[in-house]
């Protein structure tokens, strides 16, 4: 418990310690006179009236001035009093110190808090950038396992749609062609479903094409459905020999998408447009597998 604990009680502190400061500055200036050094420590001091002297008669009276010349008394300055020491910084000291015990304590004690809630501040932030990077690379690691199962379905679909051209062993039966040899006509990595021989393959991305083999690389552009689905279409398109697709015949074999693609499908089918060729069948036909998903 302090000494004064009350705002009255440190105001009366400080104003007894006033009135003992003004108290003690009077006795010094208004106080009994004195002398330095006092008359009864005085030294006794021989009558004359120069600084040079001779003989054993002493005169009780001054000298002629014209046979002793009267020198000038020394006066020598008076001592200075020793300065005063005031007690006055002593008593503010004391009042200031057992205030600013209680201040010094108060400051410390906020600093800790203060440290502490910075502490406990980062260490939140720390956690929270953890939890939020962790559910980052989580929501990747999904989207890429994703990714690849998508992938890997849309292989099994292609290669269902091939026949198993990508996986063929060599020992199905079966012999097509326009000839008269018998035999399976075409390309090894051709498409059953083409009708056409000629050439070799090509593709594009977002439309991969398939019988229309030496036509060289398509010119094409993407239309994005009405609905927010994602799916695989095969289309059936009818190409003539300027490289046009004059037809195009959504949900053949292989498609996964939903119904809502179809048009969308069919549309970009026919924004495909290959190099003129003279020499290509009048009417040669193929197939258009258009991809689509909701990241597009």
């Amino acid at each position: 418990m302090g000494y004064f604990e009350t705002k009255h009680q440190k105001q009366s502190a400080r104003l007894t310690t006033v009135i003992m400061l003004l108290l003690l500055l009077l006795l010094f200036v208004v106080g009994p006179g004195y002398m330095d050094p006092p008359l009864e420590y005085g030294v006794a001091v021989n009558f004359g009236t120069s600084d040079t002297g001779s003989g054993a008669e002493q005169p009780k009276k001054p000298l002629a001035s014209e046979s002793t010349p009267v020198s000038e008394p020394v006066v020598e300055p008076e001592k200075a009093a020793p300065p005063v020491q005031s007690t006055e910084p002593v008593a503010s000291e004391e009042v200031l110190t057992s205030e600013d015990l209680e201040a010094i304590a108060i400051k410390k004690a906020d600093a800790a808090a203060k440290k502490k809630a910075d502490a406990e501040a980062i260490a939140k932030a720390q956690a929270k950038a953890k939890a939020k990077a962790d559910a980052e690379a989580k929501a990747e690691e999904e989207r890429l396992k994703k990714e690849a199962e998508l992938k890997a379905k849309k292989k099994q679909d292609l290669d269902a749609l091939m026949s198993g051209i990508g996986t063929d062993d060599g020992t199905d039966k079966g012999s097509e062609g326009d000839d008269d040899t018998p035999g399976d006509k075409g390309q090894l990595n051709g498409d059953p479903y083409a009708s056409s021989y000629f050439g070799s393959p090509g593709s594009g991305n977002g439309g991969v094409a398939y019988g229309l083999n030496g036509r060289g690389r398509p010119s094409k552009s993407k239309v994005i459905p009405d609905c927010d689905e994602e799916g695989t279409v095969v289309v059936e398109i009818h190409v003539n020999q300027n490289g046009n697709v004059v037809k195009a015949i959504p949900g053949k074999r292989g498609t996964t998408g939903d119904i809502c693609l179809y048009e969308a499908a069919k549309k970009t089918a026919l924004t495909h447009k290959w190099p003129a060729d003279s020499k290509a069948p009048a009417k040669q036909i193929g197939f258009v597998i258009v991809d689509f998903s909701v990241r597009q």
